[in-house]
């Protein structure tokens, strides 16, 4: 049990410290969109393996592997998916439990343009992993936080693979740079010179007709029936006094 804690741990730890990453790593996005993938790999090429037993007659497998294979896109939209795939592994597994921990890097060999590169770190359980990715896409200033999961097996590889899509965890994002400017709000503003005339809580001068904030309301019923000039601004769809001044 204590064995198997101690794997819960450095696998919670990891996805943290991937979030810190991810955090620090948004600033200055100015756009986002889904995307979502698939990948599956062959046998390792490179493969490396040790095992132990632990005091509580569990046995743990370390390995480290090189698995090459295809990605592919969901769409044509997700190009940054598409091409060959090199996954460099390592994993920790209690073999008796069937559990433990994956983690590694990504890299789509990517048509045009750089590879898509990602980190992942993930949860093992039962001969599937899910996890967390993050990284960038073949444009390195638009960066790619993707749920992960897959089948994985040591000596096997990774089969069925999703990057956002159908992973059990959620989507996936990429985020870029650009423009994202706040929308400006539209102000019109209108005039009038001629005689005051007031009904309850609006004003009309020169047939221009503006509500009066309580804060203008005592100026207004002192100048009715005079000459004066009125300011008036739209907001909300009502034309609000500003200012009103004796003429």
């Amino acid at each position: 049990m204590k064995r198997t804690l101690t794997l819960a741990s450095a696998a919670l730890v990891a996805l943290v410290a991937t979030g810190l990453a991810v955090a620090h790593g948004i600033e200055g996005t100015k756009s986002a969109k889904a995307v979502a993938g698939g990948f599956a790999t062959g046998a390792p090429s490179q493969f490396k393996t040790r095992s132990c037993t632990t005091s509580d007659g569990k046995t743990l497998v370390a390995t480290e592997g090189v698995y090459s294979g295809t990605a592919t896109g969901a769409t044509a939209g997700d190009a940054d998916f598409a091409g060959p795939i090199t996954v460099r592994a390592r994993s920790l597994i209690n073999s008796t439990d069937g559990i433990g921990v994956v983690s590694g890097t990504l890299r789509i060999d990517v048509a045009s343009g750089g590879d898509t590169v990602a980190h992942f770190d993930t949860v093992y359980n039962g001969g599937s992993i899910a996890g967390l990715a993050s990284g960038h896409a073949q444009d390195p200033h638009a960066k790619l936080l993707a749920n992960v999961s897959s089948s994985f097996s040591p000596t096997a590889g990774f089969g069925g693979g999703k990057l956002g899509g159908g992973t059990n965890g959620g989507a996936a994002v990429e985020l870029g740079p650009g423009k994202c400017e706040p929308t400006k709000p539209v102000k019109e503003t209108s005039e009038a010179r001629g005689i005051v005339a007031a009904s309850g809580t609006s004003v009309t001068v020169a047939s221009l007709t503006c509500t009066v904030p309580a804060s203008l309301q005592a100026k207004v019923t002192s100048l009715v029936g005079m000459r004066a000039e009125i300011h008036c601004a739209l907001s909300g769809g009502v034309n609000n006094l500003v200012k009103i001044e004796k003429k």
